[in-house]
């Protein structure tokens, strides 16, 4: 799936049989076998994501594939292997591709090939924010918005396996009660709607778990000033996405007398920052796939739409209050 040029992803996106490259000394050719549609995909087709692709680029920057041949200087990878992308810009929304050795991370063999493919992006931000920037003890708390998000049902099965509490946020919406049921099946311990963050039954839900030490914000705008005023002092809040588009606003109350703190975090640019730090990844990996293994860790609602039929996945995944990823199967 090739795009030429930025714009609207239904229009500039093409389905196009394009030759294999030859396989070099050090490359691998890898047969892709699933690819999801994420937010970050949308944004660079539309050319407003911060790292973008030279053009013509392939879409996808997630995704598993098994390895078919390997160049005679690769020596961590064999055929059948099971791969996924080491960092972004893959390009994982093809059939087949050849990609240098040093580009892609092997995966066991043994974790289903949903978990797998939605596994580099999503699980690895929640484990990321998690770990990263306050030191959670069982019985802590935090609070997210965009719960029903890829990353908020990571965040909510990787909370409950290290006995961490979680409240989630979502937007009201015609089935609420569907996705309060399944979100809470997941181990959420308590779900809320925004309008709800404001209301005073807020204080009932503390009356069980201690405040949140940790705020972890993808929306931006209300939603991010609402859910701080919940945070304990000295707290931080951690933006990892603005799907409001919106400013995120603190009270400068919050500052002077409650000393939060405000953070940022992008997977891209922890794996720049990791890139020679080789065993931080792998620790990083073995530890997801433990939990998927335990079945602590699922792959998020996905649909399963075939690769001819990429026009409708890519306007599914645009629609609002879609709670199921698109995964491009190949």
């Amino acid at each position: 799936l090739i795009y030429e040029r930025h714009g609207e992803p239904a229009a500039v996106v093409q389905l196009k049989d394009l030759e294999v490259p030859k396989l070099g000394d050090c490359d691998v050719i890898v047969k892709i076998l699933a690819a999801p549609i994420n937010p970050a995909d949308i944004n660079m087709i539309q050319g407003t994501y911060p790292l973008l692709s030279p053009l013509p680029a392939v879409g996808g920057n997630e995704g598993v594939g098994e390895v078919l041949e390997v160049g005679r200087h690769v020596t961590a990878l064999k055929p059948g292997d099971r791969v996924i992308p080491a960092d972004t810009g893959l390009g994982t929304w093809r059939t087949q591709g050849v990609f240098p050795e040093e580009m892609l991370l092997k995966v066991p063999s043994d974790i289903p090939v949903l978990c797998a493919a939605t596994l580099s992006v999503n699980p690895c931000t929640a484990f990321r924010v998690l770990a990263d920037f306050e030191s959670l003890a069982p019985g802590d708390s935090i609070i997210q918005n965009a719960a029903n998000s890829g990353v908020g049902q990571a965040v909510i099965q990787i909370a409950r396996a290290s006995g961490f509490k979680t409240i989630n946020v979502v937007r009201d919406r015609p089935d609420l009660p569907k996705l309060v049921e399944r979100l809470m099946a997941l181990g959420a311990d308590h779900v809320v709607t925004e309008e709800m963050l404001r209301k005073p039954e807020m204080k009932d839900i503390f009356k069980s778990i201690p405040r949140p030490r940790l705020a972890l914000n993808c929306v931006g705008g209300k939603s991010t000033t609402e859910m701080l005023r919940h945070l304990q002092p000295k707290g931080t809040m951690v933006t990892y996405g603005g799907m409001a588009k919106q400013p995120v606003m603190v009270p400068v109350s919050a500052f002077i007398f409650r000393d939060v703190r405000l953070r940022g975090f992008w997977m891209t640019q922890w794996r720049k920052d990791h890139a020679q730090d080789k065993e931080s990844v792998a620790a990083m990996m073995d530890s997801l796939c433990q939990l998927i293994r335990k079945g602590q860790l699922t792959a998020p609602a996905c649909t399963e739409v075939p690769l001819q039929d990429y026009k409708a996945a890519l306007e599914a995944s645009m629609k609002p209050f879609v709670s199921s990823k698109q995964i491009l199967l190949l």
